[in-house]
């Protein structure tokens, strides 16, 4: 039995919708951050040194790091959303896995992070300029790249898409870009369609509730 240790707005979004897709049982062990530093409860580091999520637990086994834990999943019980190694959408797809967690989540991030320095008045310098640069070069490469297709390998859903879920309901919802990023947009509409998604949305509403 797979269990999850999932924390309410985090990463782990995308092995809760994961999961549900694979249609695989599984427990899911609810965490719920701080209300006021939104940090995850001590209790996390209970399960793994790191105390982040998403971990899982399975044979025995604890495994951290949401990339790691999608190809595992995927490798083992639904290699449906994975191409065949021998397939030319198999180099494709390591890339946008390790894109969404490298390349994209870095100036995603980085943005965040320098929007609540310059609303608490700090005055940045480098930091500010570097981050706007990063964040359209590396997100405008990912709206184009999303421009003909209607998941990012193949057109057929896998677990690229999976990682790249997080990447865009960060951008399109929390940070309002959807109209500077319209493809990234509608992309995250179909995956929205998606009863999986509809399925994991909903437990993780259930969080906050």
């Amino acid at each position: 039995m797979i269990t999850l240790h999932h924390l309410n707005a985090s990463r782990s979004l995308r092995i809760l919708w994961l999961l549900e897709e694979m249609g695989e049982p599984y427990t899911l062990i609810r965490y719920q951050r701080d209300p006021v530093t939104r940090l995850a409860p001590a209790s996390l580091k209970n399960i793994h040194p790191l105390g982040k999520s998403p971990v899982i637990e399975l044979d025995g086994q604890v495994l951290v790091e949401s990339g790691a834990i999608v190809e595992y999943l995927i490798r083992r019980f639904a290699p449906r959303l994975e191409p065949a190694f021998s397939s030319p959408d198999y180099l494709q797809y390591l890339q946008w896995i390790h894109f969404a967690e490298s390349s994209a989540m870095v100036p995603v991030l980085l943005k965040l992070f320098t929007q609540f320095e310059i609303n608490a008045g700090t005055q940045l310098k480098f930091l500010d300029g570097y981050t706007r640069t990063e964040f359209e070069k590396v997100l405008g490469f990912l709206d184009s790249a999303l421009a003909n297709r209607t998941f990012i390998v193949g057109d057929t859903l896998s677990g690229a898409d999976f990682m790249l879920a997080f990447v865009a309901i960060t951008v399109v919802e929390q940070m309002k870009c959807g109209a500077q990023y319209p493809h990234l947009q509608a992309y995250l509409q179909r995956l929205a369609a998606l009863d999986s998604w509809k399925r994991a949305l909903k437990l993780e509403s259930e969080l906050d509730e």
